[in-house]
């Protein structure tokens, strides 16, 4: 009897808790906070400020997530690279909530590509010459160039295209660095079956310089040799035929890893160029160019892991180069001139 009359009890609706919460309020340390989130409290506080525009909600209610808070999901979720369940399980939000709001910060972020993300002036030019100089005796370089894969889930359309050399699908993402890390270019879109070359050679710094470049003073690119050597974009000798030729592919090689360290920065302050982006093509390529311009700012706001800039300047003057106008001459003239 006594559990017949149990099932006729008042139904008691439990009251709801909102459990997400603002660690920058709590006693949470710099470093613990860029474990977390990979920044500090001072650049998280400068992300929110300058994604305030976008991401302000202009609602009463009191569990409207702040600008803040906002900013602190999509840095964890781009910094531990975790499935979007997990990380509203950890931060105290539903997934549907964590997936809106990535995607909300992710577009404020790409909306400012052109704002970090820049090609170098001319006197930027000169401070990027002297520095890689410095760094291995390489001499008019402005900046690095390669390509790296970003895992991705296996897209529903065109899902042969996305799948690399080495057999997972991913997308193939060309970058452009200066001496100290910074990404001056970033090119986003294509499919992993896509040739470095081919990247380069459809992407819009790649069309600019074929069609704008005058000469060797202009600065030039060091890439590997799964570009084409051209005027402005040199590559090792496949087989050096001399010392000069492997000096020369010892300081390209030293002064190119500038590049592949910018890469292993990149993806090692987050996670989730590292892992899988488990989204479509489209927005796994806005996940990326959005932790380029995050890169980019880590840098300009001095988070940890950044080298210094060289102070002494001596980059020599580069001799004119007179002769036909091809990747083969002007490299010989660089070797024959520096590595000799």
């Amino acid at each position: 009897m006594a559990a017949i009359a149990m099932l006729h009890l008042p139904r008691i609706r439990r009251k709801k808790h909102y459990r997400g919460f603002n660690p920058l309020n709590k006693d949470f340390s710099d470093e613990q906070l860029r474990q977390r989130y990979r920044f500090g409290r001072e650049t998280i506080k400068f992300l929110a400020n300058e994604l305030r525009g976008e991401l302000e909600r202009s609602t009463s209610k009191k569990t409207a997530l702040s600008v803040e808070q906002q900013v602190m999901i999509a840095l964890r979720f781009y910094g531990s690279g975790s499935q979007m369940q997990v990380i509203g399980d950890t931060m105290g939000y539903d997934k549907s909530t964590v997936s809106r709001v990535v995607s909300d910060v992710t577009d404020a972020l790409v909306a400012r590509k052109e704002q970090y993300i820049k090609w170098p002036t001319e006197v930027q030019k000169k401070f990027n010459k002297r520095a890689l100089y410095d760094k291995a005796g390489f001499p008019n370089i402005i900046g690095c160039v390669d390509g790296t894969h970003v895992h991705i889930q296996a897209p529903t359309e065109d899902e042969p295209a996305y799948v690399n050399r080495k057999g997972f699908h991913s997308v193939n993402v060309q970058v452009i660095c200066d001496h100290q890390g910074l990404i001056t270019n970033v090119n986003a879109k294509w499919p992993g079956s896509a040739h470095d070359a081919h990247v380069f050679r459809t992407s819009a710094i790649g069309r600019h310089l074929e069609d704008n470049y005058q000469g060797i003073e202009q600065g030039l690119l060091l890439g590997d040799s799964g570009y084409p050597c051209r005027p402005f974009l040199l590559t090792p000798y496949r087989q050096p035929a001399n010392r000069i030729q492997e000096r020369f592919n010892r300081s390209h090689c030293s002064t190119r890893s500038t590049v592949e360290r910018v890469f292993g920065v990149w993806k090692k302050r987050f996670h989730v160029l590292g892992s899988e982006i488990r989204m479509k093509p489209g927005k796994a390529c806005r996940i990326i160019t959005a932790c380029a311009v995050l890169h980019n700012i880590a840098i300009l706001r001095r988070e940890p892991d950044v080298d210094g800039e060289q102070e002494e300047d001596i980059q020599p003057v580069i001799p004119p180069y007179v002769g036909i106008q091809d990747g083969q001459g002007i490299r010989d003239h660089v070797a024959i001139n520096y590595f000799s």
